[in-house]
């Protein structure tokens, strides 16, 4: 196999912002993050600890199809979630960590799984298989972030760390090759064998590929980090490597530290997103109707519900006309790699929409102003992103906690990626005073 080397130029990224967030940024971020941890408290299911894939901005369960759906990949932001509000006082410790071991045995012990792998959709009261779903190699590789997250952060609980590492053991990476040396399945359903996409080109794959080349029971070759391919693209003065909408550039990032590290190819992955994410902006501002509405500040676009259902939005290859629905999660998302153009973004969105668009969880999951249509519903894995983005961003929570895991620190050492030049030291948290969810 031939190394791809790409030392690409981040074209027209600006200096990078400072890292310093205002008192009322940080409490406008906060509490954000307050909503957010109250989504995956009231959204999971008390008996399996999964998390509902959507509710209603309101607080009341999703209605139709959706009414008894769990998401895998939601479940996982849900355990980093009880980190992030226990870490903040919102709930109280024990509660929180009886949740985790609620979770936790369940994968352990009673969810489905072939050879370690989960399904991606599934009924949140018993774990059953829904909407004739696969079992998913990228989905469960979020809920490993999830439970490893919870092992570092519950680590005085023997259980809890046991639990977490018995799921990341038994997950066997070799197997979800295929046959392939290097290129991981999407998938595999029961009497149809594997799902034929492989994950071959630059997306959400990141974290599945560190947690399989630093798994201490079923790693792969290291070289499979330079298997899939990087496109390269241009929007504007940004040129950056995509395969998909913005969320790919964030999901990752959510867990994995990439700051001021380049792999063997010389590329930074973190830099990438933060360029990508300006291009996203860019794009938004010159939207037709958004300026003229007098929406300069608000922008995002990426995969979400709109006035016609879930769709997605902002495909970079074809970065064309759409029809001017905006994500929050989208600006939300990018905190971690954009505050200065992500926290407008989102007050000028609260500020003029206000309970239109800023509920009970937080951001609806979507609108468009141009049409009039305000969603109704959250999405748990778009809360999701913007929660755990919000706090890296704040104190660097997750990332601390998720890398003090030795397999992927160990998996980027095999890859050949670079130290940094010096420690990252997050923004100590001022609290703004422990103000219990309700």
């Amino acid at each position: 196999m031939s190394l791809i080397v790409l030392a690409i130029p981040l074209l027209g990224a600006s200096p990078q912002p400072a890292s310093v967030v205002s008192m009322e940024d940080r409490r406008f971020l906060e509490d954000i993050e307050r909503r957010a941890v109250l989504y995956f408290w009231e959204q999971t299911d008390l008996s399996t600890g999964l998390v509902h894939d959507r509710a209603r901005a309101d607080g009341s369960r999703a209605q139709g199809p959706s009414s008894d759906i769990a998401s895998l990949a939601a479940t996982g932001f849900g355990l980093a979630a009880i980190c992030i509000g226990t870490e903040h006082g919102w709930i109280p410790r024990e509660q929180a960590a009886e949740r985790v071991r609620i979770t936790l045995r369940f994968f352990a012990t009673r969810a489905f799984e072939e050879h370690g792998w989960f399904y991606h959709w599934m009924d949140v009261a018993n774990g059953n298989r829904k909407w004739d779903s696969e079992v998913s190699s990228v989905d469960t590789s979020y809920l490993l972030g999830g439970a490893l997250t919870a092992a570092q952060y519950f680590s005085e609980d023997p259980e809890i760390p046991n639990l977490a590492k018995e799921i990341y053991r038994r997950v066997d990476f070799e197997w979800m090759l295929d046959g392939d040396r290097y290129l991981l399945s999407h998938g595999w359903k029961l009497g149809d064998g594997f799902l034929k996409l492989k994950w071959d080109t630059y997306s959400e794959l990141s974290l599945l590929y560190l947690l399989a080349i630093g798994s201490p029971t079923h790693p792969i070759p290291a070289d499979a980090w330079y298997a899939w391919q990087r496109p390269i693209y241009s929007y504007g003065p940004y040129q950056f490597v995509s395969g998909g909408p913005l969320f790919t550039h964030q999901y990752a990032h959510a867990w994995v530290d990439f700051r001021n590290r380049r792999d063997r190819g010389l590329f930074d992955f973190f830099k990438n997103s933060e360029s990508a994410t300006r291009a996203n902006q860019l794009y938004s501002s010159r939207l037709i109707g958004l300026p003229v509405a007098g929406l300069q500040n608000i922008w995002g676009i990426s995969a979400s519900d709109g006035p016609t259902g879930y769709r997605i939005y902002g495909e970079i290859k074809y970065f064309e006309s759409v029809d001017g629905t905006i994500a929050p999660s989208a600006a939300g998302g990018s905190l971690m790699f954009t505050p200065d153009i992500s926290i407008p973004a989102l007050r000028a969105m609260r500020e003029r929409f206000a309970d239109r668009v800023y509920r009970k969880y937080g951001f609806v999951d979507a609108y468009n102003p141009t049409l009039n249509w305000f969603d109704i519903d959250v999405v748990g894995i778009d809360v999701g992103i913007v929660l755990l983005s919000a706090e890296n961003l704040l104190n660097g929570s997750i990332w601390r906690w998720f890398m003090a895991n030795e397999a992927v620190p160990h998996a980027m050492d095999l890859a050949g990626f670079s130290h940094p030049p010096a420690e990252i030291k997050a923004v100590p948290r001022k609290s703004m005073g422990v103000v219990p969810l309700q």
